[in-house]
Formats: C-alpha cells, structure tokens, sequence
C-alpha cells in the first residue's frame, strides 16, 4: 500500500490524512471524485478523467481550488509515491467545512485529497469464466435528480443496488431506470452482442458517459464491430449473444447470465474475449508516465 496521500497541497502521511467532520462531504455526500488507473507507470486517460471531475463539479457548482494542470501533477506524484506500478489513484473534491444545514454557499475552502492504492473489483475467474448478475429493485438516479452524468460523493443508490446483488448471490447489479428500461451496473457501464453488433443504453437512459466504454467503442471500431447507443430491456440481455461490462475498476468483464437466464452458451463470447485482450494491450501500452 502506499504510504503517502496528496491533501490539499501536499503529500501526508496515510494516518494523518484527515478532513473535518463538519465538511459537507462527510455530512452530506458533496463532492465529487474520479477513479483512475494505472499500468506500468503509465495513468490511463488521465486527461480525460480530470475533464470529467471538473464537469462533475461544475454541475453541482463546485469551484474546485486547483487547475487541472495543477491536479494532474498531484495525481502523477502521488502514483510515484506510492511505489506502485499498476494501481487505481482516486482525487476527490468535497465542498469544504461549513455550520450543520444544507446550504454550500456557507462552506469554505474545498478539501482536495488523492489516494492512490491496490483496487480488483471482482475476482479473477470472473474475467477468465464470466459472471452472474442479477437486476434489483433500486432503480438508477433519474437525471432530475442527481444526474448521473455526476460522479459524486452520494452514492447510496449505486450502494444499496450492490447490497441487493450479494443478497441475491452475486458481485454485481443490473439497475433500470424509472422506465423499466436498462440503464448501467452499480459502478459498470453495460452492453450486449446481437449477430456481431454491441449495442450500450444512451446516456440519457440513465448510464454515466464511461471513458472505458469510449475506448472499447474505438477498439470495437478497429475491430470493424459497430458499436450502437439503443435503449433495450431485460429480455434483450436475456436473449442475446454475449454480455460484457466496462469501467475503470473492473476494465472489461464477461457476464454468462441474468436473473438465471443464461447468456448465449453461458462462456464468454469470442467479441467479447477479443475486447477483454485488446483493452489490457491498449491500457498497458497508452498513458501519461507517472516519472
């Protein structure tokens, strides 16, 4: 584990990384975050990270106290401190300390933190043999919510989806949104193969704009698979050919069943495998160096 984390300027050691516990993070889950990677001291999409944290915060109205170029350098020194090679480095922005009450115009000083440390999602014979997963009760955030284009710190439906799917047996959760359509996992975006096309929910049924997915879509294209945004329901997963998730955390990850249903022949799929291969080369051969 690394021993170092970056707070609001500067490195400190792991215990005395502390915020206060009268920020409107900790009391009200305001802030945002991004989860990253790292392979071989290379930061995958680094840039397209940061871009996505300070969107996040501009939704929610967040000034965050550092410019991206500033971040960026944060977030690679504390991936070298850590003397990790391939690790998961998240920045996170709270809104800062303010008196007990809503009210984030009364909050000072935005907190910044960066934890760079170990992360496996699932366990790794689910990479090798595929995955069950089952739909839950929760449904996704509707966007007149709390949009979730937001990655932010309130993330308890994403939490009680994921309770619900080791109730049920299993590692991850299929969600819908409020119109019984497929939205995203708790932390994945989905998709599914019908007769050699994938096919992903929009952005507007509910799912974040996933940078894994963005670049799956371009090896897919390398690929000469087309890859298409369509709204589709259970039934659809149910009956197609292959199933697969992405994200930061988990990269690429076969799903051999629904709710029971099995998935094709119940084995990752041959698209599928090739997308699993081709992301780890890609990963591990593009990045910013950590130095």
């Amino acid at each position: 584990m690394g021993k170092k984390v970056w707070l609001n300027g500067g490195l400190v050691d792991r215990e005395n990384a502390a915020i206060s516990v009268f920020d409107h993070g900790v009391l009200y889950g305001d802030g945002v975050f991004e989860g990253i990677r790292f392979y071989e001291r290379k930061v995958f999409k680094l840039d397209e990270h940061i871009d996505r944290l300070f969107n996040s915060a501009k939704i929610i109205m967040l000034d965050i106290p550092v410019s991206k170029e500033e971040l960026k350098q944060a977030i690679l020194l504390t991936c070298r401190e850590s003397g990790l090679d391939n690790g998961y480095v998240r920045p996170v922005v709270t809104r800062g300390t303010g008196p007990l009450g809503l009210a984030p115009w009364k909050c000072s000083n935005p907190s910044v933190f960066i934890i760079a440390d170990t992360i496996q999602l699932y366990p790794a014979e689910h990479y090798r043999n595929g995955m069950p997963i089952v739909t839950v009760p929760t449904r996704r955030n509707i966007s007149e919510a709390v949009n979730p284009m937001i990655k932010s710190l309130n993330y308890l439906n994403n939490i009680l989806a994921k309770i619900e799917a080791k109730t049920a047996g299993v590692e991850e959760a299929l969600m819908l949104n409020q119109e019984g359509y497929v939205a995203e996992c708790t932390g994945d975006n989905i998709f599914i193969i019908r007769k050699g096309v994938i096919y992903t929910p929009p952005v507007y049924a509910g799912a974040l704009p996933g940078i894994t997915m963005s670049t799956v879509a371009e090896l897919a294209a390398g690929m000469g698979v087309n890859l298409i945004d369509k709204l589709f329901t259970r039934a659809e997963i149910y009956t197609a050919d292959e199933c697969f998730l992405t994200g930061t955390a988990a990269e690429v990850v076969p799903v051999i069943s629904l709710d029971g249903r099995v998935i094709g022949d119940g084995k990752p799929g041959a698209i599928t495998r090739k997308l699993v291969e081709r992301f780890q080369e890609y990963a591990r051969a593009n990045g910013t160096p950590i130095g």
